[in-house]
């Protein structure tokens, strides 16, 4: 096991399905204590006692990443039953693509809300306990999208891009003040998850349902990708993944 990762509390967004469930049943098998946070309880409930029947340690609250004060809440509930945060993975997104054309203006602004201000929230929470701690690892799920430009994927994309910029920058910036906060951006391509059943235009549900149906592969090898950053000592950070079906052209 892992000494990088046992006994290390870790607070996971989106933690619900898809990779952030994954995510959390491979670290808890690993020895790490997480605290699950999602909109629906019910699932959330479901994962930490299938990760408690498994042997782990798992709590859970309800979290709108939207909310600052539900970002809060889940660290001081990380505080209270484990006794400190070590690391924070900022998972929850929403991919609702469709053309600038189709003027799905809510669901521009529910994409800022979720994928820039969810990861905000986020690290607004948690920094000054890393910072004062001096230790910490935060780390982020951007996009392939967030490396070059997809069609009908302009908000989303854009999105994704301000979450890789924030990452590098306060990656950079906590090196130069001396906080030893680690940070990792990861860039799935196509990954089976839940993220396609929020695209409410037709078109694109088909368009996106075909790729990830000839190419998908599953949450639990993005997991393992969090598994590998966080398992480098505390010296070392890898910054970026990038990460997808060996079969997909991109």
């Amino acid at each position: 096991m892992n000494e990088n990762i046992k006994d290390k509390v870790v607070i996971i967004t989106g933690a619900s399905s898809g990779i952030g469930e994954a995510t959390a049943k491979l670290l808890a098998q690993k020895g790490a204590k997480v605290v699950l946070g999602a909109r629906r309880t019910e699932k959330l409930k479901t994962i930490a006692d299938e990760i408690q029947a498994d042997g782990g340690q798992a709590v859970y609250r309800k979290l709108d990443v939207t909310k600052a004060e539900d970002n809060d809440a889940i660290i001081a509930l990380a505080k209270e039953t484990f006794g400190g945060v070590d690391a924070v993975f900022l998972n929850a997104g929403i991919m609702p693509n469709a053309p600038l054309s189709a003027l799905k203006t809510d669901e521009w602004h529910q994409m800022v809300d979720v994928n820039i201000k969810g990861v905000l929230n986020g690290v607004a929470a948690v920094l000054p306990t890393f910072i004062s701690q001096k230790s910490g690892h935060i780390l982020t799920v951007s996009s392939v999208a967030g490396l070059k430009a997809y069609p009908n994927g302009a908000v989303y994309g854009g999105t994704k891009w301000f979450v890789r910029d924030f990452m590098e920058v306060l990656r950079m910036e906590s090196a130069l003040e001396g906080h030893n906060i680690r940070t990792a951006t990861i860039y799935p391509a196509a990954i089976n998850t839940e993220l396609l059943e929020d695209i409410t235009d037709s078109g694109m549900a088909e368009q996106m349902g075909s790729l990830y149906q000839r190419y998908g592969i599953s949450a639990d090898r993005v997991a393992s990708v969090v598994a590998f950053a966080m398992e480098q000592p505390a010296d070392t950070n890898i910054n970026e993944f990038t990460i997808g079906p060996t079969a997909q052209p991109w």
